[in-house]
């Protein structure tokens, strides 16, 4: 405890670091005081939101509760990463975009701009569907367009300034901003979980020993989901010995760290996506809706969980495959004269490091796939299903992943002014959340 409290005047001493996190501090505390503004026009004593499961119940978490309060800020990040996402995946497919990937600084600003833009679109799109169908208002003002087109630009310009934060906190605050945006507003929803979970206790539903083990279990699944994320297979990599007059460059041994969960909560979030469809289609055409779709709308069902266990272990490989170039990697080694000891450099290394990561991503996606349908065990043994949310999925993952890259650059700050790190042994191996540029989820 007394090393905690001497690592916390370390860190208020330190100017740079100092400003850095009361700046980051207060972009968030103006993002959580614009998620209370109402849209105009909007009684929120009569709003009406359905956004309580399934995919809206997603979104009003990532946005902190401000999809279900009709906020300004109700749309979030969401759009900016679903942006993020297509432009990935263009730059899997598409050469143009490939070779702005290669282009280096000037080619990200010009991937980043582009994201900006499809963001606008997208955010555009989602405003005019979340005004006409996901908010109860006055129905003469409904019925006129420019309430929807005010409220698609409010929509869209909230989420641009969100976006805007996001940005201002990675450049000139601690950690990456936009993951700490959709960090906070999942926090946010925790006070609310756990003060509901220990009122139904308390109020018949077993008592507080049932909740006291329920805290137990929540922090063991905590710790499970710190092992996944930090845990890594390290290939040790030879460099030759080059002697440059005086000098002498190379001949040490370093690794490649392969995570075991290189795809992060890209799976989940796809699997998540896919297993929306049949609900929908249900909604649509209520013809089709039969046992075997309506066993899709619960989410604690076999059948569900199954599909959806197998789906993240699907993209699981499919992702590490798309992000991780084993061929590549080989390459990179052979040009600086590394080479992994007893394999032969070339195509060999390339699949003796597409050998290893195979065999780490199938027990990775198979704990991921575990982590993810935790909310959905928690939900038979008991648990409240907003207190439940925490238990696992993309919400813990992102927290737990937020978390030790924050802490990772608060540690590097107090490393390279000769501090203490934040633990005694060892430094924490922050992972650097995903998505476009490996900044977003």
């Amino acid at each position: 405890m007394k090393k905690l409290f001497t690592t916390l005047q370390n860190i208020w001493k330190i100017e740079d670091l100092r400003a850095r996190i009361l700046f980051t501090l207060l972009c968030l505390l103006i993002y959580r005081i614009g998620s209370f503004i109402v849209l105009p026009g909007v009684n929120h004593a009569t709003l009406q939101t359905e956004a309580k499961d399934g995919l809206l119940g997603l979104l009003n978490m990532f946005a902190g509760g401000s999809f279900s309060r009709a906020s300004i800020f109700a749309l979030g990040v969401m759009p900016y990463i679903s942006a993020s996402i297509v432009v990935q995946l263009l730059g899997i497919a598409v050469p143009k975009f490939q070779k702005l990937q290669k282009e280096g600084e000037s080619g990200r600003k010009k991937i980043n701009q582009i994201t900006r833009y499809l963001t606008i679109i997208i955010t555009a799109l989602q405003a005019i569907g979340y005004v006409r169908s996901q908010i109860s208002v006055d129905a003469r003002l409904m019925s006129e367009p420019m309430f929807t087109i005010s409220s698609m630009f409010i929509l869209t310009a909230g989420t641009l300034f969100v976006m805007w934060l996001g940005e201002k906190i990675t450049d000139k605050g601690i950690g990456n901003g936009i993951s700490l945006i959709i960090m906070v507003g999942i926090i946010a929803q925790l006070p609310f979980g756990f003060t509901s979970e220990l009122t139904s206790r308390l109020g018949g539903q077993g008592g507080l020993v049932p909740f006291i083990v329920e805290l137990g279990a929540l922090f063991l699944v905590v710790m499970f989901t710190i092992l996944i994320v930090q845990g890594v297979r390290k290939i040790p990599v030879q460099y030759a010995k080059k002697i440059v007059g005086n000098k002498q460059y190379g001949g040490v041994r370093q690794y490649i760290p392969l995570k075991v969960n290189a795809a992060g909560v890209m799976p989940i979030i796809f699997a998540q996506a896919i297993m929306f469809i049949p609900t929908t289609v249900g909604s649509f055409f209520p013809a089709m809706q039969s046992s075997f779709l309506a066993s899709y709308s619960d989410y604690t069902s076999l059948t569900y969980n199954l599909t959806f266990a197998i789906m993240i272990i699907a993209f699981t490989f499919f992702y590490t495959a798309i992000t991780v170039n084993p061929v590549q990697m080989s390459d990179d080694m052979k040009k600086n004269g590394g080479f992994v000891p007893g394999v032969k450099p070339g195509k060999t290394t390339g699949d003796y490091i597409d050998s290893v990561i195979s065999k780490i991503t199938l027990p990775g996606s198979i704990f991921l796939a575990i982590i993810a349908i935790m909310p959905s065990i928690a939900i038979l043994f008991g648990v409240n299903s907003q207190f439940a949310h925490f238990y696992g999925g993309t919400s813990l993952l992102i927290l737990v992943g937020v978390v030790l890259d924050t802490l990772q650059q608060v540690e590097s700050h107090l490393l390279m002014r000769h501090y203490d790190g934040l633990m005694k042994t060892g430094r924490i191996k922050g992972r650097t959340p995903l998505a476009a540029g490996g900044s977003v989820i």
